[in-house]
């Protein structure tokens, strides 16, 4: 019998979802997979993307946990590819190979002041609070008033995060320098800033309601931005999210202000121009504006300023390139037809498939990932004539090259280790878990050595 054996990189949902399925598909042949995942841990951008006050949102790990407790795949963590693997590797190794290495940079925003220093993107804050270990262990914590652009989830985690205060993080694993940094921090004013309305927002219900259970902290929204046109209203009697989410902001309308030792502002028709400042963040500047009629927005010309101290760009998430692979620098994802990697000329590249963000961008929710993954699947498995030859198919060489290159990899059973590290380290405090940062104390714990 046909043995396909697969490699995959990138061990988020994306990458783990894609192995389930073709683990399970039944087409008269076995599949064997392989992942290889950069950090130490699984999981990306669920471990290090969701705020850690949202265990809920984290439950999804389980599923994910699952999978890869079910021996049916292997995993190679700490293994980045292009230096430790490369493709010419993975050809020699592997059939085929897909890529799932999701979209980890900040979408740019092109206005004038955006580069200077207090301005930020969401993302690297993110992977501060949630402990990547590639991004610093510190944060330029310094500003009272802060500015974030952005309508959608990450922009509310943010200004969330920002907000809180700390000892209301205490029972998550927020990791212990991050706890320091906050504690630290002067904020007292967070301005959230979106270009549309309300009733345009890309936030959940979810996301919002837990912003307005935050303690001591006043919901600060303007009269100004509730005067709802007709695609509005419509909006709202059509849509039960949509209708929720203006319930629980109407409420906010309502509640006395005033009393809280720290502030949270919503403004709507908001359309960021430009970043202010001699030599330093100092204030947004933004034009307001109106309903287009169609559900978007259209500039009035008046233009309003905000002193902020630091502000954080929230615009969307963007894929990177990856060494040997084909990319489009303008959408920040591998070129592809329903997961078949195209090349410059539009071409299939046989054996180079994608999944996930890196294949579609960065939209859609874990539902999406699933459904996306199908698709590729289904091109993986039904080319067979195309697939790679690959001069050494056992499974045993990947260890060996990944040995012989001196490769310090992790692999499930690491992962428990480490694991179980982190829900030690919480335990004294009564805390789930405290996650483990630097990279060398990560791989520690994964290979059964000390951690200082």
């Amino acid at each position: 019998m046909t043995t396909l054996r697969l490699a995959i990189v990138g061990a988020g949902p994306a990458g783990i979802y894609a192995a389930d399925i073709a683990k399970k598909a039944e087409r008269g042949f076995d599949v064997s997979i392989d992942l290889f995942e950069r950090l130490p841990a699984p999981y990306g951008l669920v471990r290090y993307g969701v705020a850690p006050d949202h265990p809920r949102i984290k439950g999804i790990i389980g599923a994910l946990r699952e999978v890869l407790d079910s021996g049916a795949v292997r995993l190679f963590g700490n293994v980045d590819f292009g230096t430790d693997i490369t493709l010419a590797d993975l050809q020699r190794h592997y059939h085929a190979v897909i890529f799932a290495t999701g979209a980890i940079r900040d979408a740019p925003l092109d206005i004038p002041g955006i580069d200077l220093p207090g301005s930020y993107g969401a993302a690297d804050v993110v992977s501060w609070y949630d402990g990547h270990p590639d991004v610093p262990r510190t944060w330029p914590l310094e500003a009272e008033r802060i500015a974030v652009i952005g309508n959608g989830n990450v922009a509310l985690d943010v200004a969330r995060m920002l907000i809180k205060h700390p000892d209301d993080l205490m029972p998550t694993e927020l990791p212990g320098n991050v706890e320091a940094g906050l504690r630290g921090s002067p904020a007292r004013d967070v301005h959230v800033f979106g270009r549309r309305g309300p009733a345009n927002v890309k936030f959940t219900p979810l996301e919002l309601r837990e912003l307005g259970e935050v303690r001591d902290v006043d919901m600060i929204v303007r009269d100004e931005d509730f005067d709802y046109d007709e695609q509005a209203l419509t909006a709202i009697r059509a849509n039960k999210q949509v209708m929720v989410m203006d319930r629980i902001l109407q409420g906010w309308r309502k509640r006395e202000v005033g009393e809280a030792s720290r502030r949270l502002h919503l403004h709507w028709w908001a359309r960021p121009v430009e970043i202010l400042g001699d030599g330093k963040v100092e204030a947004i500047r933004w034009e307001r504006t109106e309903p287009d009629g169609l559900g978007g927005a259209r500039g009035t010309g008046e233009f309003r300023e905000q002193a902020v101290e630091a502000v954080y760009r929230a615009v969307g998430y963007f894929g990177s390139p990856l060494p040997e692979v084909p990319f489009d620098e303008v959408r920040g994802v591998i070129p592809n037809h329903e997961g078949q990697v195209l090349d410059a000329d539009g071409a299939l590249v046989l054996g180079v498939y994608a999944t996930g963000w890196i294949k579609r961008g960065p939209v859609g929710l874990i539902g999406h990932t699933k459904s996306d993954a199908m698709e590729t699947i289904e091109h993986v498995l039904t080319d067979q004539g195309t697939w790679w030859s690959p001069e050494q198919p056992d499974e045993g060489s990947v260890d060996e090259l990944l040995d012989s290159r001196g490769v310090r990899y992790t692999t499930v059973d690491g992962w428990h280790r480490l694991d179980q590290a982190e829900i030690a380290f919480g335990e004294p405090a009564g805390r789930a878990r405290v996650k483990i940062v630097p990279r060398d104390e990560m791989l520690a714990a994964a290979l059964g050595e000390p951690v200082r």
